[in-house]
């Protein structure tokens, strides 16, 4: 195990360690895989148990929802737990959670299974919170926005290769990806048992944990108290409302809409993996030398509104060119919108807090989730195919206005 030591007790001048950064690199890499490999079968897998599209809709949605429901009261601990034990045990732990919840939702046999295997994924479902408060631990502030957007891209690269083999590997059987999510997270397991660095040098570990602390209520409530971070907050929370919405309902909304199977709805999750590689390796440090973070966020939330009026039209006309084009631009804009995000937050708060914003963070967005799926699954059936994305552009456009606030109000401290 390599030697490492915080940027707290470095110059700024610090070599950030290779180990550390190569298996926080490689573990949402294969993240990236493992959650978006998923993704073009889950409404295939649910299709025997239920009776109708709009049913079937409503379970897909459902079963995303149960998994932030799942990672909203459990992130804020996790967090917590990283920040007084180190970030190592707790993400390991994480991981091996979620190649448990691949593996019984794999196996199915009835709606209540499906269920389960997101329920006990969703418990561990700390995972991504953990590894951003690892990468807040080995790189010094100046430097976070552009390593989350590292972190993006090989996001990116594993959503390439995720959707595309899970549609390929459902030609075999709907379970196949799941099984196969499962291995490669086990094998992120043990490569991170053997050759992970803890990152949280222990003089710098929370002293005691307190049952606030696990709390996910009075997390949200502290959090959202801190003057700099509310508007921050809000304003991403207005976002991942109808980004959940589209996640969960985007299967189903291609397989209605335009018919599609399995291996082409991955493809076109590809088409978003393939756009944060773009974003990441050739825009975003472009932005980064022009403009803020705070910015960037608002460029990425206003390429998401076009996206949405796309996706929006192609319903409207059934042709799907204007399906790829939006999601095109939704993607650029998320994918942007994500690492500003991150930079914003972890520059926000110490060492000693990273766990505990970072978890605060998740929990928010396992919030949006929870309610973003079941809003979406409802008008989906309710009011149409379009409704969701309609969502989407008046949300994201509150949420530019929150986020403009926030700025204006940091001005008039100055």
């Amino acid at each position: 195990m390599s030697n490492f030591k915080s940027h707290n007790e470095l110059s700024t001048e610090q070599t950030i360690d290779k180990h550390a950064l190569i298996f926080g690199l490689f573990s949402v890499f294969l993240c990236g895989i493992g959650f978006s490999i998923i993704i073009p079968v889950v409404p295939f897998l649910v299709q025997p148990y239920t009776s109708s599209q709009g049913q079937q809709a409503v379970v897909v949605t459902l079963l995303t929802s149960v998994y932030a429901v799942c990672v909203f009261f459990t992130a804020p601990a996790l967090g917590a737990l990283s920040d007084k034990y180190g970030r190592r045990p707790l993400l390991l732990f994480c991981l091996l959670g979620s190649a448990i919840g691949y593996f019984v939702f794999g196996i199915g046999g009835a709606l209540w299974v499906l269920f389960v295997g997101r329920i006990i994924e969703g418990i561990t479902g700390g995972s991504i919170s953990t590894i951003f408060a690892y990468f807040a631990d080995i790189i010094p502030p100046e430097q976070r926005t552009k390593y989350f957007g590292w972190v993006s891209a090989v996001v990116g690269v594993g959503t390439v290769i995720g959707p595309t083999l899970g549609g390929l590997l459902a030609k075999l059987d709907y379970s196949a990806p799941m099984y196969f999510g499962a291995i490669i997270t086990l094998m992120n397991v043990v490569y991170g048992f053997f050759f992970m660095p803890e990152s949280l040098n222990r003089k710098n570990r929370l002293k005691e944990i307190t049952f606030a602390r696990l709390n996910p209520f009075i997390q949200l409530a502290n959090v959202l108290s801190v003057k700099n971070l509310n508007r921050l907050l809000v304003s991403a929370f207005l976002l991942w409302i109808p980004n959940g919405s589209l996640q969960a309902i985007f299967s189903q909304f291609t397989m209605d809409t335009f018919s599609w199977k399995p291996a082409l709805i991955g493809l076109m999750f590809s088409i978003m993996g393939f756009q944060d590689i773009i974003s990441q390796g050739f825009i975003m440090p472009k932005l980064l030398k022009k403009i803020s973070d705070q910015q960037i966020a608002m460029l990425g939330m206003l390429s998401e509104i076009i996206g949405y009026s796309l996706i929006a039209a192609s319903a409207l006309f059934t042709f799907y060119p204007l399906l790829i084009a939006g999601m095109f631009l939704f993607g650029f804009g998320d994918s942007i919108f994500g690492p500003s995000f991150n930079g914003m937050l972890s520059k926000s708060v110490d060492s000693s807090e990273q766990g505990r914003i970072q978890g605060a963070s998740q929990s928010i967005q396992a919030l949006a989730r929870i309610i973003g799926p079941i809003i979406g699954g409802q008008i989906y059936v309710l009011l149409g195919h379009t409704a969701p994305a309609f969502m989407g552009m008046i949300l994201i456009t509150v949420a530019i206005v929150v986020l403009h606030k926030s700025k204006r109000e940091k001005l008039s401290m100055v």
